[in-house]
């Protein structure tokens, strides 16, 4: 499921297979972009910004995309069998040796690489930020006490509070900090759950495989773990909905309210 970590992790690779190369063919699948050839153009940088992520091109044009559910990058060789059908193809950017497709892509835009910031003003504090520090740790603990009442599971999905954290991660992080997805944001020290969060997508922004526990058996607390027992005490994992997604967590070690 793509979150931050994953977003962080393609726009590295895609880094690693563009930048400094120029495109020999350019294409986006997208009514409103499908006149645009991209052939000729240098890739110069690429940035991801919570589930968003920017290839920039010379001449000062960003290209943005969004992950969404189902969206993701296949870099390989250039000439490489794509791996999903071709009528999932929205990007396709080839060069001399490389090729990167871009599946199930969302919010495709292009802009003048000065307007990046515009597009994600509405974002919090991006927790994959390589500028993050005190300050913008401060500033998504401030987003957050913003709404005391509000479910703690339902405030780390909102991308306005702190960016780059999904589905999985809500529960991850609940389960570190020992609390339901229901309790609300005032029961919590909100310092403290930015610093779990910043460092579970920290520690996994380069993994092909997510790991919140540290333990290579047991790769995750609670996300969709109620075949097994919980790691830390061996009760069961329950489910349930929250805001209509799947909601994980150890009724014997996360106190609050329940479902």
């Amino acid at each position: 499921m793509p979150e931050g970590d994953t977003v962080f992790r393609s726009a590295a690779v895609l880094a690693e297979a563009l930048v400094g190369r120029r495109l020999t063919r350019g294409e986006l699948r997208h009514p409103r972009l499908s006149t645009v050839d991209l052939a000729g153009r240098e890739v110069v940088g690429v940035r991801p910004v919570g589930k968003h992520l920017f290839l920039r091109f010379d001449g000062s044009l960003s290209f943005r995309s969004h992950l969404r559910m189902d969206g993701g990058w296949q870099v390989g060789p250039a000439g490489a069998r794509w791996r999903r059908p071709a009528h999932q193809v929205r990007a396709l950017l080839v060069t001399a040796d490389k090729q990167a497709v871009g599946y199930l892509l969302q919010e495709m835009a292009l802009v003048d690489t000065a307007e990046e910031d515009r597009l994600v003003a509405h974002l919090g504090p991006d927790l994959l930020d390589p500028e993050w520090g005190p300050e913008l740790a401060a500033e998504a603990a401030a987003r957050l006490r913003a709404s005391p009442e509000r479910e703690l599971g339902v405030a780390l999905l909102d991308q306005r509070v702190m960016a780059g954290l999904g589905n999985v991660y809500k529960s991850e992080v609940c389960a570190v900090l020992r609390v339901t997805p229901w309790s609300p944001v005032s029961s919590v020290d909100a310092d403290r759950v930015v610093e779990v969060s910043r460092d579970l997508l920290y520690r996994n922004r380069l993994r092909v495989s997510r790991n919140t526990t540290g333990d290579p058996r047991r790769p995750v607390w609670a996300y969709d773990r109620t075949r097994y027992p919980c790691p830390r005490c061996g009760g069961r994992i329950r489910r349930a909905d929250q805001d209509d997604r799947p909601t994980y967590y150890c009724p014997t070690c996360q106190a609050g309210p329940r479902p």
